[in-house]
């Protein structure tokens, strides 16, 4: 028979349960066929004699509906991270990459430091180290680093 548990004393372990005829059974702990401890409201099936409730099993719950999750909203942007590594490559030492990426100040540097030839030897690591860093990021973070200010 199945029914629904009304109630479970923590200390003795006995509970009540209320069956689909309408009348009520007692169990003690050792009628819990089952790991864990019995619940209020839990729906179980049962053997009934008398006023017993024998092998008390809880019934399997199925899993309610499940909404789904909206994933998470990448950075909207319009730069793409290869487009940026092969400026950075050809045109790295003018600091146009970063022009193109929104850091128009470190870009201005670039540009002026570019003029000399000191400057170029500053500049183009700078530009090779640019280029490899934007193709390790990943482009969830390459969207959240350079996004599209407006």
């Amino acid at each position: 028979m199945r029914g629904q548990v009304l109630g479970v004393d923590p200390r003795t372990g006995e509970g009540l349960v209320a069956g689909q005829d309408g009348q009520r059974y007692r169990f003690a702990r050792e009628d819990w066929a089952h790991r864990g401890e019995p619940a209020i409201g839990l729906e179980v099936d049962f053997e009934a004699a008398n006023d017993r409730a024998l092998s008390v099993f809880p019934m399997p719950t199925a899993p309610g509906p499940r909404r789904a999750v909206p994933p998470e909203a990448l950075p909207i942007n319009d730069r793409n991270k290869y487009v940026a590594a092969v400026m950075a490559f050809v045109i790295g030492t003018l600091g146009i990459h970063r022009f193109y990426l929104g850091r128009t100040g470190s870009g201005i540097i670039m540009l002026v430091l570019s003029i000399t030839v000191i400057g170029l030897v500053i500049s183009a690591p700078w530009a090779l180290i640019d280029m490899i860093r934007y193709l390790m990021m990943s482009d969830e973070e390459f969207a959240a680093r350079y996004p599209r200010k407006r």
